[in-house]
């Protein structure tokens, strides 16, 4: 049981300049205004009492105080989504960064210990209740924060979870914004680990034209059919495994192409399906989160705040997945990243704007896998001051059966994959020999 014991709102220590205060909203951002926000938290323990002795102010009063000059960087996620009712039944979307502010929620989850998060098989039930605006969709932002956050405290330990709207930043900006928060906190303003963020929309002159004129998000929204039973487990694959898969991959398809993650998203993409027991002759697919920024031209920044990314798709039946090896999915993934040129990024976003369409969930079937966030994202770096993670878990928001997120290991070069997946086929995949011998137990 979670108790809420204070709500409140945040808002950055300076004011906003006019100049800045609109942000205009790309085909990567509007497409998701009919998706849930993203959700990421980290799992502390609790501060020996010496680090309680030393510090000046309750930790709660601390992170508020660090939240709010960390709003000072990352200013639009103290406002609000703005939209724009035209007279051909179209509407508009940007970013007023009207300094309205972001949510904080101080809780505590009574009679639980971080071991009681981080030890059973599957991810708890109780973890849900870690986070703000579960089930609430992006174009909600109209009126409610961009950006919650809720500080749960537990026996031994307290949890930090982040609820942030898709339609406004990706994965990329959600863990800049984390590193840069902790960094604040730790006192670490003056030599941050991540750059400063870049809001500007030049990088699309030439391309687009603001602003995009999009169908009403509000009259679109068809009720949303209850998910089936899902459960969520952690996936830990060492270094080692990692290396062995790739090298596996890469002789059975003669080529050096295949790197270490290719080879590992195409190994579980085989496995799942074979888990799922699907007809041979059923199709599939793997729907891969692409990262745009280095794909334009010329490349964006990494610290471009904004969504940046599109789902691309590998098609194949799942007897003919099955039937081949894993290195045979992963040159297939391996080939449409390689396909993916400058042109052809700057090719869909002129298409979107032509023709506008939003991301459902109605749209994403129990025989797709999609794989989002990265590897390559500073996770485990986020000190606040009393010490590293032990823990990253993930909240209710786009989970959906075959969601696959991706995470750094807690060791150098280690991965963990959070997969959402119907139970029968989690049990399927803990008795697949194959499967097990590559996952760190």
């Amino acid at each position: 049981m979670v108790r809420f014991l204070s709500t409140s709102t945040i808002r950055p220590t300076s004011q906003i300049n006019d100049s800045t205060r609109r942000i205009e909203l790309t085909p990567w951002d509007l497409s998701l205004l009919l998706l849930d926000h993203m959700q990421g938290g980290l799992l502390f323990l609790k501060p020996t009492p010496l680090q309680e002795h030393e510090r000046k102010t309750n930790f709660i009063d601390h992170l508020k105080s660090s939240l709010s000059r960390t709003l000072d960087i990352y200013y639009p996620l103290a406002g609000r989504l703005a939209m724009i009712e035209n007279d051909d039944g179209t509407t508009c979307f940007f970013v007023d960064c009207n300094d309205l502010g972001a949510e904080f929620v101080h809780a505590a989850a009574d009679g639980v210990s971080v071991a009681d998060i981080i030890e059973p098989i599957y991810v708890p039930q109780i973890v849900v209740s870690f986070f703000l605006m579960n089930r609430a969709l992006n174009y909600e932002g109209t009126s409610k924060p961009l950006l919650s956050v809720q500080v749960t405290e537990l026996i031994d330990g307290f949890f930090v979870g982040c609820s942030m709207n898709h339609a406004v930043a990706d994965g990329t900006c959600f863990w800049n914004f984390f590193n840069t928060w902790s960094d604040v906190s730790r006192g670490s303003s003056d030599s941050l680990s991540t750059p400063l963020p870049i809001f500007e929309r030049s990088f699309f002159d030439g391309i687009i034209n603001f602003p995009i004129r999009i169908p009403n998000p509000c009259k679109e929204n068809a009720a949303r059919v209850a998910p089936p039973p899902l459960q969520q487990r952690f996936f830990h694959f060492t270094k080692e495994k990692i290396a062995e898969l790739k090298a596996k991959a890469n002789a059975e398809m003669s080529t050096d192409k295949i790197s270490s993650m290719q080879a590992l998203l195409g190994h579980f993409w085989r496995c799942v399906t074979l888990g799922r027991g699907l007809d041979a002759d059923q199709e599939v697919q793997y729907l891969v989160a692409v990262g745009a920024r280095q794909r334009m031209h010329p490349p964006i920044p990494n610290e471009y705040f904004g969504n940046a990314a599109q789902a691309e798709v590998v098609t194949s039946t799942a007897g003919e997945l099955i039937e081949h090896g894993h290195g045979w999915a992963a040159l297939r993934i391996n080939n449409m990243l390689a396909s993916k040129k400058p042109e052809e990024v700057s090719k869909f976003l002129v298409e979107w704007v032509r023709n506008p369409w939003l991301v459902k969930f109605s749209a994403i079937r129990s025989t797709k896998l999609l794989t989002g966030n990265s590897p390559w994202f500073n996770v485990y770096g986020n000190d606040f001051g009393w010490g590293r993670p032990v823990a990253v878990r993930n909240g209710l928001g786009l989970k959906f059966e075959g969601n696959l997120t991706v995470f750094p290991g807690k060791e150098e070069g280690s991965i963990d994959f959070e997969a959402c997946l119907l139970p029968e086929t989690l049990v399927a995949l803990a008795h697949n020999v194959e499967f097990m011998e590559t996952v760190a137990t």
